[in-house]
């Protein structure tokens, strides 16, 4: 290749770059993503570590996009994640990427129907967690030699819940994959031998975190931490935040006690059903509730850009999770704080303690109201982008004939078959009675609260 043929892709790539990032409204890529981004370019095996929040999704996203063939009906590059969630957010990086590729995520605890209704025609870029990616391999008989990327992305938290053997099976169904990738936010997980990295190339920023974490400690006089929970929100105020518990059962008890309380939250954990965990997701994100009262599995691979505050009921058994945890709140460039709820009596693990947290005695502070409710709720509409339904045509919809002035839509999130979208709560019935049962495009859709 000529020097001047190699610059002009340069150019080319960098346009291509730019127009990507103006979607984000990103001026610029972090050091990170720089180094990752000429690294894969130049088709080497990476492993790339960085922490939570810093942009690992753009990171690979980026630089992949120009080694598409557009010619290509078949599916290209594969990423492979541990949970439902990751995969739901890596499917709308892409899509929001607009780069006019077919992109297609499939996951457990959504029907088998759908995601032969999405693969009847190959997406260039498939994503899905490592059980529903190797049954569709062993149920479809698509051909998989095209496949010339693979992304293991949060590879470590796969290898964790089980998912070796999956992967395994997957990895040695394609024969022609010519580069790997594989991010985690931890250093400490080993590198299967099945993956077959070749020469990788190790970029490294986990001690380089691009944001400020401050990490306080609220002593609790009883054992129970529930009162002093409502006097720490009463402290925090008004702000979104997740509440970790460590089982599903104290979560729970929590949930049971905020209720009681009148303190507006949702609950995420994996004995949810998948609509239920995305919609507590949707109207988290959307303004609906402040509060999430979750399980580690909020701990990796949402992407929640506006949480101000983590807050620690329980604290996990080890780092690794601690750290996962906290990165839900110091986020790319964005200072966090981490409260942690102890017991006066509870011992704390070495890794607290070496951290040696400052001490917050809450009872000495003003006295704060409790997080008053919240001025969203959420509408449902039973339509999406496989009805060729647009976020604009929900927002014209509700403009309309809706009568709503644009500062009382909030956000809408599109979905495959149906969409949701955050509206001022004082005019969501009214909003529903105008709009039920509305034609978009050549679907009729019905609209309701969630």
């Amino acid at each position: 290749m000529s020097r001047t043929t190699i610059d002009q892709k340069e150019n080319t790539d960098d346009k291509l770059t730019a127009s990507f990032l103006n979607k984000f409204e990103i001026t610029a890529l972090n050091s990170m993503q720089e180094e990752a981004g000429k690294t894969i370019q130049s088709g080497a095996d990476v492993v790339l570590l960085s922490p939570t929040g810093t942009g690992k999704t753009l990171a690979f996203l980026l630089p992949l996009m120009g080694t598409l063939d557009i010619n290509c009906s078949e599916i290209q590059i594969l990423i492979l994640v541990p949970t439902r969630e990751l995969a739901q957010q890596i499917e709308q990086v892409t899509r929001k990427m607009g780069s006019g590729f077919k992109v297609n995520a499939v996951y457990g605890g959504r029907a088998g129907t759908l995601d032969k209704i999405d693969l009847k025609h190959r997406p260039a870029i498939l994503i899905g967690t490592p059980g529903r990616i190797a049954d569709r391999f062993r149920r479809d008989k698509f051909s998989l030699e095209y496949i010339n990327t693979l992304i293991l992305d949060e590879f470590d938290k796969s290898l964790e819940i089980g998912f070796e053997k999956e992967m395994a099976e997957i990895v040695e169904t394609l024969p022609n994959v010519q580069q790997r990738i594989l991010t985690s936010a931890t250093s400490d997980a080993e590198i299967p031998e099945f993956v077959g990295l070749q020469n990788p190339v190790f970029i490294n920023y986990l001690q380089e975190g691009t944001s400020q974490l401050t990490i306080k400690i609220i002593f609790s006089p009883e054992k129970d931490k529930l009162k002093t929970l409502e006097k720490a929100l009463a402290f925090i105020g008004h702000q979104p935040g997740i509440i970790f518990c460590n089982f599903k059962e104290a979560l729970e008890r929590v949930s049971d006690f905020l209720t009681e309380k009148h303190i507006q939250h949702e609950c995420f954990h994996g004995s949810m059903e998948q609509v239920e965990r995305e919609r507590a997701l949707i109207k988290f994100r959307n303004g609906t509730n402040q509060l999430l009262l979750a399980t580690d599995l909020a701990a990796r691979g949402l992407d929640i850009p506006e949480i101000k505050f983590i807050l620690h009921y329980h604290l996990p058994p080890r780092s690794k999770e601690f750290t996962h945890r906290n990165g839900r709140a110091a986020r790319m460039n964005r200072d966090g704080i981490a409260y942690i709820l102890q017991w006066e009596e509870e011992q704390l693990p070495d890794f607290i303690q070496e951290i040696a947290p400052e001490a917050l005695n809450i009872e000495d502070q003003k006295k704060v109201k409790l997080p008053q409710p919240v001025k969203w709720k959420t509408l449902y509409i039973s339509g999406g982008r496989r009805d060729k339904i647009s976020k604009g045509d929900i927002a014209g919809l509700f403009l309309k004939q809706g009568q709503v002035q644009k500062d009382q839509l909030g956000v809408i999130e599109l979905k495959q078959d149906c969409t949701y979208a955050g509206v001022h709560a004082e005019i969501a019935e009214m909003l529903v009675d105008k709009t039920n049962n509305s034609k978009l495009k050549n679907k009729k859709v019905r609209i309701s609260i969630i």
